[in-house]
């Protein structure tokens, strides 16, 4: 797979036309970022609510605090990436790469986590209400204060 690479200059004006079409949907364009190699970007505290991200390289991004509801983030790599507090509510998480991952305080409420690698993932205190975890890899992550309330897995 090629990987799309952006310039600084190009990442901020998608994601400055994300943020206008977010406030009005007439104006600006959706953030599409399926298949961009973000590797080690600082969005931290990005509004990035209904990006695509589809397929995208996420590793060792900032992303803590970042607005991620409703996001595709599906088959994504985000390895070593620091999500700690950040909202992906609503997101779709199938087979995303989130080995390592810092995801403390993270809201994962309605998200959808089929098929997520997520061995090793720091997950102290994440909320994991109303999700999907069918054939998720939860082994070695760190499940300290994790709220888990109608969650569905299958093995």
């Amino acid at each position: 797979n090629i990987m799309i690479k952006y310039t600084e200059e190009e990442l901020n004006k998608i994601l400055e036309d994300h943020k206008l079409w977010l406030n009005n949907k007439t104006t600006g364009k959706r953030a599409d970022l399926g298949g961009a190699d973000l590797g080690g970007a600082n969005l931290y505290k990005t509004n990035l609510a209904g990006v695509d991200l589809r397929h995208a390289n996420l590793t060792l991004v900032d992303l803590r605090h970042a607005n991620l509801r409703h996001a595709d983030l599906r088959y994504t790599d985000l390895r070593d990436a620091n999500l700690e507090g950040a909202n992906l509510e609503g997101a779709d998480l199938i087979c995303a790469d989130l080995r390592d991952a810092d995801l403390r305080h993270t809201d994962l409420s309605d998200a959808n986590l089929n098929g997520a690698e997520l061995e090793g993932a720091y997950m102290f205190k994440a909320y994991l209400g109303h999700t999907e975890q069918g054939y998720a890899n939860l082994s070695h992550a760190i499940l300290s204060g994790v709220i888990f309330t109608d969650t569905r897995k299958e093995w």
